[in-house]
């Protein structure tokens, strides 16, 4: 049976890292994986045991520096971390800790939502309100929340334990600047631990090139939702994997299988590294238009870009939802429009839609929705220019607000997400044939094609 070491100091003949209480280190006491759960939690002879399988149960017993489990989704990584740094924090009194996501917006519907479900209990207190600050522990522990765009003064000072979830979207900086906080300065757990969940992504992810870094890998048979003990899929599993199956392309390969893949014949060479950018103010004076994708079932997009005085396009806000009507997202158009210059709405041809928009006060130019030269147009602006710089990036945490939907379908829940699945269809020996795009996840791509045909025409001006 697996064994973990707590409280614990070793010898220098040791080779484990000192993970111990600063005031307890006496002596090395071996315990079960599951007696250790149900110690740290103060459960110890009762039944509220969970259930843990793979590498959900080898993240309980971590005790290097750095770990990532990496999965596909939905096989419990974001749970086990949770409940190792739950678990961390009520054993070790006045623990600092903190919960992270790239982007400070997409931390509350996301990871702080699951924590506060599961692990909002037995005296841990909230500070913030609906999107709080922190979380304080009986025993004077706390573990705060934030984005690496927002890091908080928190980020500044030493902390025993970071867990960053959707580590994938992060870059090596960022995580190496968490191993600098996690030294053990901090003082409770020495040395500390930089912890981290992820799907799947590019093969040439630093996730998987970097030495230090532990890399424990998920699988769906793991989670007890969804399989039982005997590798019985559960009723849950069934709905769950249908979904999955029905994903394509490198999704399906990353999601639904857990492969880093690279995803084949994609339309656009889009990087990370050089298209994404972290927010800062927009300048008063740069032009900015607006840019309009009809949809109810589908996602309703609205991108807002904002154009430099080198005329680089800047996509710093966006509206990716279903299920709303055309009136509702007018009125919200207009509130998030308000105060801003903005010189053009350039829409989809529906005539309906835009009347609607009309009657709410945004009055549209038809987009120049001809395919091919469109596309061609994009390439050309993601090209690196002679400053080093594309013609085309995107603020990261550019969306307004998360489609809930779209998260549980597994579908792209922005315009950034569709440039990795944007692709040509290929033919029966796999090549991809660069005519016409697949027709799928497309909503933002649409949009992007609309507002970069506009810039690259002599586009009037119309105010808002």
């Amino acid at each position: 049976m697996d064994t973990i070491l707590t409280k614990s100091k070793p010898s220098s003949a040791d080779n484990l890292p000192r993970w111990y209480y600063k005031a307890e280190a006496e002596a090395y006491r071996e315990v079960t994986v599951e007696a250790a759960q149900l110690q740290r939690r103060g459960l110890a002879g009762t039944a509220a045991q969970p259930e843990f399988r793979g590498a959900a149960l080898s993240l309980q017993s971590f005790r290097g520096r750095e770990c990532i489990i990496s999965g596909p989704s939905e096989t419990g990584k974001t749970w086990a971390a949770l409940y190792l740094l739950d678990s961390l924090a009520r054993a070790h009194p006045k623990m600092q800790g903190a919960i992270l996501r790239k982007v400070h917006r997409d931390l509350y519907s996301t990871v702080i939502k699951d924590y506060r479900t599961l692990f909002e209990t037995n005296g841990v207190t909230a500070y913030g309100g609906n999107k709080p600050e922190w979380f304080d522990y009986p025993n004077g522990a706390r573990i705060y929340c934030g984005g690496l765009d927002r890091p908080g003064a928190f980020l500044s000072g030493a902390l025993d334990v970071v867990y960053l979830n959707q580590a994938e979207e992060s870059e090596l900086e960022d995580w190496e600047t968490l191993t600098t906080r996690t030294t053990g300065r901090a003082g409770v757990i020495v040395p500390g631990l930089t912890l981290g969940d992820c799907n799947p992504s590019y093969p040439q992810h630093w996730i998987l090139h970097r030495p230090t870094l532990k890399v424990m890998h998920s699988r769906h048979e793991d989670n007890p939702r969804l399989y039982t003990a005997d590798g019985q899929i559960t009723e849950q599993g069934t709905q769950t994997m249908t979904t999955l199956d029905a994903l394509t392309g490198a999704r399906l390969q990353r999601l639904r299988h857990g492969l880093w893949v690279q995803a084949e014949g994609t339309v656009y060479e889009f990087n990370p590294a050089v298209h994404e950018i972290d927010p800062f103010p927009i300048p008063a004076d740069w032009r900015r238009v607006a840019v309009i994708d009809f949809g109810y079932t589908n996602p309703f997009v609205c991108q807002w870009w904002a154009i430099d005085p080198d005329d680089r396009m800047i996509l710093y806000r966006e509206i990716y939802m279903t299920g709303r009507t055309v009136r509702v997202h007018a009125g919200q158009m207009l509130a998030l429009s308000e105060g801003e210059n903005v010189e053009a709405f350039i829409s989809d041809h529906d005539a309906e839609d835009r009347a609607t928009l009309e009657e709410s006060g945004i009055f549209t130019i038809a987009a120049d929705k001809d395919v091919t030269p469109g596309i061609q147009t994009v390439q050309e602006r993601l090209k690196l220019r002679g400053d080093g710089k594309p013609g085309l990036m995107l603020m990261r945490g550019a969306l307004v607000e998360r489609d809930e939907t779209l998260a549980a379908a597994h579908k792209p829940l922005c315009t950034r997400d569709e440039f990795d699945v944007y692709s040509y269809p290929k033919d029966v020996s796999g090549h991809a044939l660069k005519e016409i795009p697949v027709k799928l996840h497309d909503h933002g791509m649409d949009a992007t094609r609309y507002g970069v045909r506009y810039l690259s025409s002599a586009g009037g001006w119309t105010h808002l």
